[in-house]
Formats: C-alpha cells, sequence, structure tokens
C-alpha cells in the first residue's frame, strides 16, 4: 500500500467556506488528509511525487467565464488544477474533482463548460452508468441515488475518452473517469448539515435569491442523501 499521504486542494477564497468543505472530506474520506489551500499559494513543487493522490473541492469560481474578467489567483488555481487533472489522466496519479475541478478537467480535455447546464442549489436525482459497476469508485453505488448540487455552470457531453459514470436529467454529465482521474460535477463530501452552513456563506453570490435561503435551506435538511459521501471513502481507499 502507498503510504505517502493523499493532498487536498481547496480553491475557496472564503475561510470559513474552507474550512467547513475540508471537515467534509476529511470526514468523508475516513483517513488523515494533507491540504494545501490554492488560492493563497501554489501547488507545491513536487506534489505529485510527494502524495499519494489529489481531492480537489469546489469554487465560487467559474471556469467557463471569460479569461479576461478572470483574476490573477483563479488563473493560477485553474493551471494547478489542469496539472493534476493531466498528470492523473495519464495514470501518473490518482485525483478525484469535484463541482469546480469537473470544469477544469473538462475543458482540459476538450470539452465543454458553460451555463446551459447550471443547477440549482439543492439536491439532484443522479442515475449511474452501465460502465460504473467495474469501477472502484462507483462500482459499490446504487442504480439511483440523491446528491447535493449548486452550479452556474456544467457540461452537455463527456469529453471524448471519457467513461461515462453518472448523469442527471437537469445536468447530463455528473460524474466520468479518464485514466486514473475521476470527477463530479455534484457535491459528494457534504452532508446537510455541512451544506446548510456553505449555503449561507454564499447567500450573496448569485446561487439563489437571498430572499428564498429560508426555504432552500430547508429543502436541503428534508432530503435524503447518503449515496454520495462513499465515491470520497472509496477513493481514498485506493
Amino acid at each position: 500500500m502507498d503510504s505517502r499521504p493523499l493532498l487536498f486542494l481547496g480553491a475557496r477564497p472564503e475561510q470559513n467556506a474552507a474550512d467547513g468543505e475540508f471537515a467534509a472530506f476529511a470526514a468523508a474520506a475516513g483517513v488523515s488528509l494533507a491540504r494545501h489551500d490554492l488560492t493563497r499559494s501554489p501547488l507545491p513543487e513536487g506534489a505529485l511525487d510527494r502524495y499519494a493522490g489529489f481531492i480537489g473541492g469546489g469554487s465560487p469560481f467559474n471556469v467557463g467565464d471569460p479569461e479576461a474578467g478572470k483574476s490573477d489567483t483563479q488563473r493560477r488555481v485553474e493551471a494547478d488544477l489542469a496539472t493534476v487533472a493531466e498528470a492523473a489522466a495519464s495514470g501518473a496519479t490518482r485525483a478525484l474533482l469535484t463541482c469546480y475541478g469537473i470544469g477544469i478537467a473538462t475543458r482540459l480535455l476538450g470539452g465543454t463548460i458553460d451555463r446551459t447546464f447550471g443547477e440549482d442549489t439543492g439536491t439532484t436525482e443522479v442515475t449511474v452508468g452501465a460502465d460504473a459497476a467495474a469501477d472502484p469508485v462507483f462500482g459499490a453505488l446504487p442504480a439511483t441515488f440523491t446528491a447535493y448540487t449548486a452550479h452556474k455552470e456544467g457540461s452537455g457531453t463527456t469529453p471524448t475518452g471519457a467513461v461515462a459514470l453518472a448523469t442527471s436529467d437537469g445536468c447530463p454529465v455528473q460524474a466520468y473517469r479518464v485514466g486514473s482521474l475521476w470527477t463530479t460535477q455534484f457535491h459528494p463530501e457534504l452532508t446537510a448539515d455541512s451544506f446548510a452552513a456553505r449555503i449561507a456563506v454564499y447567500r450573496d453570490f448569485g446561487y439563489f435569491d437571498p430572499d428564498d435561503y429560508a426555504a432552500v435551506v430547508a429543502g436541503v435538511r428534508a432530503a435524503t442523501v447518503t449515496a454520495p459521501t462513499a465515491i470520497v471513502a472509496a477513493f481514498a481507499a485506493l
């Protein structure tokens, strides 16, 4: 077994949201995670050799936004996540990139990421693809499950060469794998409590009408979401 640690790569400038996200991933993984905040410093030199694999979280950044409007920090974060995605896709490391990370990977692999398939803050019903049964990360999931989502952008087509792992009616590309790179559009780490805390941070970020805040949180708490955390645990077990 590889004794090197897993590295969690954060891409949220908001510290309270970043801390909550890391805690949620660490709990779902069930193992100790090293942590690095890409919004504050670049990917560490030699990281691809130093760590057994990488888990990437979400961000209020949007991959599909015009490049001219992106900050220097966002462009650097996207370049660093693309470095990890490219290495994992080639089999040089392993990575699970979620939310913002699927946009990075999709663009890297020649796919399209835009606001056509954005998703409301709440839940979505995910259907596991036929090829998922043999996948070491998705293989133990039920055929359908509920997941948490909140995205301004998404993709309608799995990148060329990728293995489609999950889909939904509102956003056709919910998960795929290329080499040793796994991606999810939905948030696999979240519980109702951790999602409610994140929603509070991003109340005024344009994901929903702030006047609907109480209803959005109530909807999150009313849903039964149990399957997605198994993805994080299965990836960590690799």
